[in-house]
């Protein structure tokens, strides 16, 4: 069993070999989507690293939209705070 993952055919219609190719460069094996989770979790060399998004097993620099990293809204702890507030008023009984 391939560890890529392919959606059956009858669910997504009929897959030529230009899904293939692009499907190839931009998706990862399951074991690349898991690894920067097993290194968070298990790596001595993480240890205390807290607050930081990974990509590829690297931290992932702030960056502006449609550059690879993570977005400057993704660690603005203002938005963050706003979206706790709105998390919580929408689950109150």
């Amino acid at each position: 069993m391939s560890d890529q993952f392919h959606a059956p055919r009858r669910a997504v219609g009929r897959r030529t070999h230009a899904d293939d190719v692009i499907a190839q460069l931009y998706s990862k094996t399951l074991a690349e989507g898991a690894a920067p989770s097993v290194l968070l979790a298990a790596s001595p060399l993480t240890e205390g690293v807290t607050g930081r998004y990974f990509e590829d097993n690297q931290p992932a620099p702030t960056v502006r939209s449609g550059q690879r990293g993570v977005a400057q809204h993704a660690v603005d702890p203002v938005a963050a705070q706003r979206l706790w507030g709105m998390a919580e008023a929408a689950t109150r009984k």
